[in-house]
C-alpha cells in the first residue's frame, strides 16, 4: 500500500504521519501573555535539531476555528519561550493543558501547576518539569499560512538535580520517566528500554 501526498486530504496526511512516526517527544511550551498570564501548551510535532547552537523546533497550527494559538501570539510578541519536558507524574496535566483555554486563563494556574522563574528569559518554567530549555526565537517559517514552524535557540538548560550525573555528563535513566505522544489521546511510557552493544567498527558513545 502506498499513497502520494497530493492524493490525500491534509487531515488524512496528518493521520498517516502521526500514526506511524512514533513515539514523538512532547514540547510543553510556556509563554508569557501581555498581562502576565502564563500559557502552557503541548506540541508533539517537535524535536531538537543540533547542539551548536542548541536548536529545537516545533510546529503550531491554527486553532480549529482559524484563530492563532496563544503560544504563537506570545512568542511573536516577546521572542521567548521555554520548552518543558514531561514525565509520568505530569503527563495528565500536560494532556489537560491541550484544551481550548481563553487567553486570559493560564493553564498552569487552572491546573494547579507550580511555576519557577527562568534564569535567562522572562517566561517562567514549570517548576516540576524534569528538564527545561529556555529559548530565544531563532527563526520562524510560515507554512501555507495555517502553521508556523518555530525554531528556538536554547540559551539555558534546567535539569532536576537527581536526574543528572555531573561527572559523566549522563542522565540517570532509572530516575527519568518521560512520556511520548502516540496519536489521538494515546501516549506511551518509555521505561521498557533496549540496550545494544556498539556496532562493530563504531566508536563507543
Amino acid at each position: 500500500m502506498e499513497y502520494a501526498p497530493h492524493d490525500l486530504a491534509p487531515r488524512e496526511r496528518y493521520k498517516l504521519l502521526a500514526g506511524f512516526v512514533l513515539p514523538r517527544p512532547i514540547a510543553w511550551v510556556t509563554t508569557l501573555g501581555p498581562t502576565g498570564v502564563v500559557n502552557a501548551a503541548p506540541f508533539s510535532f517537535f524535536n531538537v535539531l543540533c547542539e551548536d547552537p542548541p536548536l529545537c523546533i516545533f510546529a503550531a497550527s491554527l486553532r480549529p476555528d482559524g484563530r492563532v494559538k496563544d503560544t504563537v501570539v506570545n512568542i511573536e510578541r516577546t521572542g521567548e519561550f521555554v520548552v518543558n519536558m514531561t514525565d509520568e507524574p505530569l503527563a495528565r496535566a500536560m494532556h489537560d493543558s491541550s484544551g481550548d483555554f481563553p487567553p486570559e486563563v493560564g493553564e498552569p494556574g487552572y491546573l494547579g501547576l507550580k511555576l519557577a522563574p527562568s534564569s535567562k528569559v522572562a517566561v517562567p518554567r514549570l517548576a516540576d518539569a524534569p528538564w527545561a530549555l529556555e529559548c530565544k526565537t531563532w527563526k520562524t517559517i510560515d507554512v501555507n499560512s495555517d502553521r508556523l514552524l518555530i525554531m528556538g535557540e536554547g540559551i539555558n538548560f534546567y535539569i532536576r538535580d537527581e536526574l543528572w550525573d555531573t561527572s559523566s555528563m549522563r542522565v540517570h535513566m532509572e530516575k527519568y520517566h518521560p512520556v511520548g505522544r502516540m496519536f489521538a489521546d494515546r501516549y506511551c511510557r518509555t521505561d521498557d528500554r533496549i540496550v545494544f552493544p556498539p556496532a562493530e567498527g563504531a566508536p563507543a558513545r
